[in-house]
């Protein structure tokens, strides 16, 4: 009778295990001297409160090389912290150490009081509220709006809606086009009785949510990446990057319900927003409102939003000014990966400071018609107008394509060298 344990080697069994014992030790040691994960260490500023919501404004680590402000709007599933998670991997700091005046919004953790919140309340309400305190503290007729993931469709939608404010439109491995069947989120979204879970829960609580995400790469995310934890878990700084990971992955804020309602109902099961007929309050969203400059990124990996459902947006506008920029890599990496950190951060404020206003204007010399005042939308129909095409930055910088890039304005304050050449002409779509 065949024996299956004939062949194995006891010595370096034996051996393997005793080194994974002592990696197990060493990581119960160093388990029992985390107090706290630290994350979202950069400095900041509280400038504006409303129910849940904060907005900060981010301490300036270098000398402004932009004059119109930068406001975050991340997505209400996860939270913002993702983007300075540490301090040798922060998007944040990367964009502060390249002289960006950035600000973000932080959605808070919705309760049962918050179950009737709409998108038109988060868009027309809260989002409106931060992008005009933005305005008053950096004393800036407009701000130019940086959405990552779901808070990328808000801000189309926000600068479809409010195109007098917004002065660059940057969005980040963002969803536009729904009728994609590429990714198991898609899918299941489309069918998903997303009615059911509202009037069940109300608020529907983030570990629901979180657990459907999980799901989406059930292996990677439930069982290699645990096995993968032993190699670490002798390096404090490495097990503590790993900690901080697993914080924000379960740090997951319940979802306003009517809220989550519209955005699956209206966008993944019915598209409108592409369509042209996703109604908020009593305004219709057409995206051919969108005239100012755009960046879109999409990431070529991407699990959770496909790049069929990003690129279409250039499309979908009618900006003459619209980069498509591809990163290679997944959802998370184009935060926080190593790549990211030399090549993202350093394209995005190269297009900002190209596409820039003057210096904001001081309150002592502000023109009493200051363009402060809320202004209706004109409508414009969508052009099939052609759209560039960017390729990553490695080593070298950025290539990018840009339709009819808008000529730089002077800034007062010094622009370091790394920005001063333009983005290169490639092949337009």
């Amino acid at each position: 009778m065949f024996n299956p344990f004939s062949r194995i080697d006891a010595k370096s069994t034996l051996k393997q295990l005793s080194e994974v014992n002592s990696k197990l030790m060493k990581g119960a040691e160093l388990l029992t001297d985390v107090e706290e994960i630290d994350v979202g260490t950069a400095a900041k500023q509280l400038i504006y409160e409303e129910d849940k919501l904060t907005l900060y404004h981010y301490k300036p680590s270098a000398d402004k090389a932009c004059g119109v402000p930068v406001l975050v709007v991340y997505a209400l599933v996860n939270r913002p912290y993702m983007l300075d998670l540490q301090p040798d991997r922060s998007f944040i700091r990367n964009l502060l150490n390249l002289g960006l005046d950035v600000y973000i919004i932080d959605w808070g953790y919705p309760t049962q009081s918050d179950r009737y919140l709409s998108m038109d309340d988060y868009i027309n309400g809260y989002m409106n509220n931060c992008v005009d305190a933005v305005r008053k503290h950096a004393k800036s007729g407009k701000v130019s709006l940086m959405g990552v993931c779901q808070g990328g469709t808000f801000s189309g939608i926000y600068s479809a809606l409010h195109p007098e404010k917004i002065h660059n439109l940057i969005t980040l491995v963002a969803p536009f086009d729904f009728a994609t069947d590429e990714g198991l989120l898609f899918n299941w979204s489309k069918s998903m009785d997303i009615d059911a879970l509202v009037d069940a829960y109300g608020v529907v609580p983030g570990n629901i949510l979180n657990d459907g995400f999980l799901m989406l790469m059930p292996f990677n995310l439930n069982i290699k990446k645990y096995v993968d934890m032993l190699d670490v878990m002798e390096d404090k700084d490495k097990f503590h990057n790993f900690l901080r990971m697993e914080k924000w992955i379960f740090d997951s804020p319940g979802q306003a319900g009517e809220c989550l309602r519209q955005f699956v109902k209206d966008l993944y099961q019915g598209n409108k927003l592409a369509k042209g007929k996703l109604k908020l309050g009593n305004r219709t969203v057409n995206l051919g409102n969108i005239n100012m400059p755009i960046l879109n990124i999409f990431a070529s990996a991407d699990h959770l939003v496909p790049p069929a459902a990003t690129k279409p947006f250039n499309d979908l506008v009618s900006s003459e000014d619209k980069t498509l920029y591809e990163f290679q890599g997944g959802h998370i990496g184009v935060f926080v990966g190593s790549r990211s950190q030399k090549e993202l951060a350093p394209a995005i404020a190269k297009w900002l400071i190209q596409r820039d206003a003057p210096a904001p204007i001081k309150a002592k010399d502000a023109p009493k018609s200051a363009p402060v005042a809320v202004a209706k939308p004109v409508a414009v129909k969508p052009k099939a107008a052609k759209t560039a095409t960017a390729k990553p930055v490695s080593a070298k910088p950025a290539k990018a394509t840009v339709t009819a890039p808008a000529k730089p304005k002077a800034v007062k304050n010094a622009v370091p060298e790394v920005f001063k050449a333009p983005f290169k002409k490639t092949t337009k779509r």
